[in-house]
C-alpha cells in the first residue's frame, strides 16, 4: 500500500507550487537566510592570521577537528566568526530534554503546554551561552598555544574571540529559529545541513585529484559511488519504516449524538533517536587523536598516545567501541524523547486502547515492549549505515562527507524539509477547495 507521502505526491505538482505565493516567500526566506550564513563562514577572527591556522589545521585535522569542520562547512579551518556552528545550541538542546527527565520541576514545566515550552527554550537559551563562552575560550587558549597563528596574544584576544564565537553561535541560534517560524523546515537542521553540501563539492574534487595522482584507485573512487547510491536509497527506506500500533476508540455518545467507534495507528519509527547517536559516538571517539594532536609529540602524554594510537579509523577498537556506543546512545535519546507512560495515559485520558491491552500500565508495558524490539532494528540500522563507510574511510583516507553520518544528515533533512513543503502544498489545496465550495453555495 502507498505511503501517505507517496499519495500525496502524486497529487501535487509544479503548477501548485508556482501558485503557492506563501510557500514561495517561505522558500526564499529560508535560502536567503542560508547565504547569510554560508558568508559568515568565510569572515575570519580577529587577531588571527588565516594562512597559518589553515596550514597547521591540516596538519592536525584526524580527528574531532575535522568532523566539526564537515557540521561546520569549512568554517573551522578558516577558524570563522561561525566556526562553532549551531553545535553549543543542539547540545544545549539535548541536555535539557535529559534534564527534564531527571528533574522534577523541568517536568512539569514541560507538561504545562505552550508556557512551559517556552520557559524551557529560555533554559536552553542560557545553556547555550554558557558552553560557547567555555568552548569558546577554550578555543582561544589554544590558538595561542600555536606558534604564528595569533598576532598579539594576551587577554584583549581572548575576550574578543569569546564575544565573536559567542556571538555567531547566538546569532546562528536566531536564524534557526527565524527558519523554522518564517521559512521551511527545521532551522538548526538546515543549517548543518547547509554545511555538509556546501563543502561537498571540494571534498569530491580533492578525491578525484588524489585518484589522479594515483593515490586512490579509480575503482575505489566507483566502488565508493555506488555505494553511497545504496545507502542513500537504505537510509530513505529506514527512515520511513514504523511499526504501527491498532488504536480503537469505542463508541461514545454526547447529549443527543452518537459517535461511531473510530480505529487509528499509533506510529513507532524505526529510528527515534535520529541522527544523534552517530554524531555523539563519532566526537566522543575522535576526542583522544584531537587531544593529542593538539598536545604535539611532546605533550600528548601516555596515556592520549596509548589512546590515539589504537582508537584510530579502522582500528578494532574504534570499531568495537563506535557500534556500542551507537547502540547506547540510539536506545538512550529514545527513552529520552519517547515517554511510553504518558502515551498509555493520554490513550487512557481520550478513551483509546489497544485491542487485547488493558488500558494503563498494562498499556504502557506493551508500548515499551514493542518499543525496545523497534529500537534494536533502529540501533542496527544505525550501526551499518555508519561502520561499511567508516571502514572505506579509515582503507583509503577518504574525507567525512561521504561517511554514513553526514549522508544520514542530508538525506533526514531533505525528506523532512520535502514533507513540510508538501504539508504547505496540501493545505493550500484544501484551501482552494473549501473557497469554491462556498462559491458553489452562494450561487445554489
Amino acid at each position: 500500500m502507498a505511503s501517505a507521502a507517496e499519495q500525496l505526491a502524486a497529487n501535487l505538482n509544479f503548477a501548485s507550487l508556482g501558485k503557492a505565493e506563501e510557500l514561495k516567500k517561505r522558500i526564499w526566506f529560508t535560502l536567503g537566510a542560508l547565504v547569510i550564513y554560508r558568508l559568515g563562514t568565510y569572515i575570519p577572527l580577529p587577531g588571527i592570521d588565516p594562512v597559518v591556522f589553515e596550514q597547521s589545521f591540516h596538519g592536525k585535522q584526524q580527528g574531532v577537528l575535522e568532523l566539526f569542520n564537515m557540521f561546520a562547512g569549512g568554517a573551522v579551518q578558516r577558524m570563522a566568526i561561525f566556526a562553532l556552528n549551531i553545535m553549543p545550541y543542539i547540545s544545549a538542546s539535548i541536555i535539557v530534554q535529559l534534564m527534564t527527565s531527571v528533574i522534577p520541576a523541568l517536568e512539569t514545566l514541560k507538561k504545562e503546554g505552550e508556557q512551559g515550552r517556552k520557559v524551557i527554550n529560555q533554559y536552553t537559551r542560557y545553556l547555550t551561552v554558557a558552553l560557547a563562552v567555555f568552548q569558546a575560550y577554550g578555543i582561544a587558549i589554544g590558538l595561542e598555544g600555536q606558534t604564528g597563528v595569533v598576532t598579539e596574544p594576551g587577554w584583549f584576544f581572548r575576550a574578543s574571540t569569546v564575544i565573536t564565537l559567542t556571538g555567531g553561535v547566538l546569532f546562528l541560534m536566531w536564524l534557526g529559529e527565524q527558519i523554522t517560524s518564517r521559512g521551511i523546515g527545521n532551522g538548526s537542521s538546515l543549517i548543518i545541513f547547509a554545511g555538509i553540501v556546501a563543502a561537498f563539492p571540494s571534498a569530491v574534487a580533492s578525491t578525484l585529484e588524489l585518484s589522479r595522482q594515483g593515490a586512490i584507485p579509480a575503482s575505489v573512487i566507483v566502488g565508493v559511488s555506488v555505494m553511497s547510491f545504496a545507502v542513500i536509497a537504505f537510509i530513505v527506506y529506514m527512515e520511513r519504516a514504523q511499526r504501527r500500533l491498532l488504536i480503537t476508540y469505542p463508541k461514545r455518545q454526547q447529549g443527543n449524538r452518537v459517535y461511531e467507534g473510530q480505529t487509528s495507528f499509533l506510529p513507532l519509527k524505526l529510528n527515534t533517536a535520529g541522527v544523534i547517536p552517530p554524531i555523539f559516538a563519532s566526537s566522543l571517539l575522535l576526542l583522544p587523536i584531537t587531544f593529542s594532536n593538539l598536545a604535539g609529540d611532546g605533550g600528548a602524554g601516555g596515556v592520549l598516545g596509548f589512546l590515539a594510537t589504537y582508537f584510530g579509523h579502522g582500528r578494532p577498537l574504534y570499531i568495537l567501541f563506535y557500534v556500542g556506543m551507537i547502540v547506547f546512545f540510539a536506545f538512550f535519546y529514545t527513552a529520552i524523547v519517547f515517554n511510553p507512560q504518558d502515551t498509555a495515559e493520554n490513550l487512557k485520558k481520550h478513551g483509546g486502547f489497544i485491542p487485547g491491552i488493558r488500558p494503563g500500565e498494562r498499556t504502557a508495558q506493551y508500548i515499551d515492549h514493542v518499543l525496545t524490539r523497534v529500537t534494536v532494528l533502529g540501533a542496527g540500522y544505525l550501526a551499518i549505515i555508519c561502520l561499511l563507510p567508516e571502514m572505506l574511510i579509515s582503507q583509503f583516507a577518504l574525507p567525512f562527507y561521504f561517511g554514513g553520518t553526514s549522508l544520514l544528515i542530508v538525506v533526514s533533512v531533505t525528506m523532512d524539509t520535502v514533507a513540510q513543503i508538501h504539508g504547505h502544498l496540501q493545505a493550500q489545496q484544501y484551501e482552494g477547495l473549501v473557497k469554491k465550495a462556498k462559491l458553489r453555495g452562494k450561487k445554489k
